[in-house]
């Protein structure tokens, strides 16, 4: 079963180079920086990292459908002029991690730097700058080869940066971070998969996302009642939910075998999972992705 490359929300932003956070340099704003919502866990977030596969899935997906790189898919970086508000700037920075990861699957080098240039810049904003190494991100995401080792690099940092964001009461940020960059995966593999309607690993791909928005909602619930922003994205959310409750994954339970992989003995997972999406489906879910992406990164 193929999943969505959600880690690209957070994917390519934060380098295991970076310092300590310097607390001096934060200082209160007055958007939505502070919630009165209690921090959400470490576990709790951490654990929905954990669904997060491999970046290289999407990329062999990807290219197996024969799509060619299309930059119109993505936020203009220059967009970034635009966003005063901390939750457009969180959104839309989670946005951007995955628009330069989309450059790095076809390793448009160029665009790359451009996004890691407004990436840069809206973490700056944020006050979280000092977990980005640009240096080591710029080496790194122009080489397709490293997919891997940016990918524990971000999972290991996107615990700390919710860490220090936990800190500064601002945990609402971390769950923008990868709502924007969900968001954005979401929209790229839809446009991809409207021109490659025989695709049904897209098709397929596009269903399983039933389960992340189900993590999602819960997330963005927890601030709703503190921050009227997300109580409004939740309100666009909602008509996504009714589509995906149509959508169902019927799960195949079969018994867990064993196998020596390289002289090693683990346990494989036979049971599978049946995504029943409809043509209908995959597009009314295309255009709501379509209208929300809209309203968050003007």
């Amino acid at each position: 079963m193929r999943k969505l490359f959600f880690g690209l929300a957070v994917l390519f932003l934060w380098s295991c180079g970076g310092n300590k956070p310097d607390e001096s340099a934060y200082q209160e704003q007055t958007d939505t920086t502070a919630v009165s919502s209690p921090p959400i866990s470490e576990e709790v977030i951490s654990s929905i990292i954990q669904q997060i596969p491999s970046p290289l899935e999407i990329s062999v997906l990807l290219k197996e459908s024969g799509t060619n790189y299309n930059q119109e898919f993505l936020n203009n970086p220059d967009n970034r002029a635009n966003y005063n508000s901390n939750f457009q700037k969180a959104l839309n920075l989670g946005i951007y991690g995955t628009d330069l990861g989309y450059t790095n699957i076809y390793e448009q080098s160029g665009d790359g730097l451009e996004y890691m240039e407004s990436i840069k810049s809206l973490a700056d904003e944020l006050n979280i700058g000092q977990f980005f190494d640009i240096r080591t991100i710029g080496r790194l995401a122009t080489n397709s080869k490293n997919l891997d080792s940016l990918l524990l690099i971000t999972t290991q940092n996107f615990n700390d940066i919710n860490a220090h964001l936990q800190e500064q009461n601002r945990s609402n940020l971390s769950v923008l971070l990868l709502t924007g960059g969900w968001m954005e995966a979401m929209h790229i593999t839809c446009q991809v998969a409207e021109k490659n309607p025989e695709n049904e690993a897209l098709k397929e791909t596009i269903g399983e996302q039933k389960i992340i928005l189900d993590n999602i909602t819960i997330l963005l619930n927890f601030y709703k009642e503190s921050d009227p922003n997300v109580a409004d994205l939740l309100s666009k959310i909602k008509s996504l939910e009714e589509v995906y409750e149509q959508v169902d994954i019927v799960h195949t339970y079969q018994e867990s075998s064993y196998e020596i992989v390289d002289g090693v003995m683990v346990i494989k997972d036979n049971s599978t999972s049946e995504i029943k999406i409809t043509d209908e489906q995959v597009a009314q879910i295309r255009d709501i992705v379509s209208s929300i992406r809209k309203d968050v990164i003007i």
